[in-house]
């Protein structure tokens, strides 16, 4: 059987995986079923809990399915920069009637999820913060897997397709979220995404989607116009009926008091770009750079203020387009992008 390519979507459309709740079973399948591509986030799940999702998507849709993987990090802090950071959140642990969390270094159980995606077998696997081996790369193709890297740069993508990707999605900074950028101490790349996709296809020779930004139908239009086989887009998801976003983050993405997103480590230790809130402004320039050891720290402190219908002390990820979003069903959402 022909593995999964890009170029045979009916729609050249991809739901991005988004961690962490937004992306579900539901999302996934609805996304495909309306011709595009549904991703299920592998991110902070167990791998019980990602071969469930992926049963329960798998009777939802017959169309391809891709799944997301956090490619393992090397330990970048210190335990004394992660003692200095959480006594300087005591003060959101006093608000919000919570204690921070462990900061823990684990690989997001790296190795049991690569079992459970070469089992049960989506269409699509990609990788974030880097590559899986060569060697995980061949396993996953002869699984009958497509392998896709994430990557923030023409470097990267080389370094990608190295590795025996087959094809590559371009990450824009205007993308929700974490960047995809290998390299957990490099400041993010600012390249426009147009630029960036134009210097990616130059560099390789694979197919390339593109993403960062694209909300509406004229931004998944420009860049297949410039040589992109889809459009992977996910804030544009965030409103959908079928996705997982929670309540606070809802209202916060609908908000007219939130006016801009940036780029923080705050939450996470690692760049992602959300709506900028208070936590982002008091926290930021002492956050270290520490991942996943800061997501485990802040963690408790993210869900206690959201649980209090405090956007303004959890992290509302949405990339620069937020403000052009609307709320309507999955395959409503897949039909005004392209």
């Amino acid at each position: 059987m022909a593995r999964f390519d890009f170029r045979d979507l009916d729609r050249p459309v991809v739901a991005a995986p988004m961690a962490g709740g937004p992306s579900t079973p539901e999302l996934a399948a609805a996304v495909s079923n309306a011709g595009g591509l549904g991703f299920l986030a592998a991110g902070y799940l167990s791998a019980e809990a990602l071969a469930e999702r992926i049963s329960a998507a798998r009777k939802l849709t017959t169309g391809p399915l891709g799944v997301n993987l956090f490619v393992p990090q090397p330990s970048t802090v210190t335990g004394a920069e992660l003692a200095r950071y959480a006594a300087a959140l005591a003060g959101e642990a006093r608000r919000y009637g919570a204690e921070p969390g462990e900061p823990r270094f684990d690989d997001d159980a790296w190795a049991a999820k690569l079992d459970v995606v070469a089992e049960l077998r989506p269409e699509v696997v990609s990788f974030t913060f880097g590559v899986a081996s060569a060697a995980e790369c061949a396993r996953l193709r002869a699984a009958g897997i497509t392998t896709v890297g994430s990557v923030t740069s023409a470097e990267e993508a080389r370094r990608a397709v190295a590795a025996g990707v087959d094809a590559l999605v371009v990450q824009g900074p205007d993308a929700g979220g974490h960047r995809a950028t290998f390299d957990p101490l490099a400041t993010p790349n600012p390249e426009p995404l147009d630029r960036l996709l134009a210097a990616v296809r130059a560099a390789v020779d694979v197919p390339v989607a593109a993403a960062g930004g694209l909300v509406d139908a004229d931004g998944v239009a420009r860049v297949l116009a410039a040589g992109a086989v889809a459009a992977q887009c996910g804030t544009a998801f965030l409103l959908a009926d079928e996705a997982g976003t929670s309540a606070v983050q809802r209202s916060a993405l609908t908000d007219p008091r939130f006016t801009e997103t940036v780029v923080t480590k705050a939450f996470s230790g690692r760049y992602a770009r959300g709506l900028r809130n208070r936590f982002i402004d008091e926290h930021d320039a002492e956050a270290p750079l520490g991942y996943p050891q800061v997501h485990h720290l802040t963690a408790p402190l993210r869900a206690a203020a959201a649980r209090a219908g405090d956007p303004h002390g959890t992290n509302i990820w949405a990339g620069t387009g937020f403000r052009r979003i609307t709320a309507a069903p999955a395959a409503e959402i897949v039909a005004g992008l392209c």
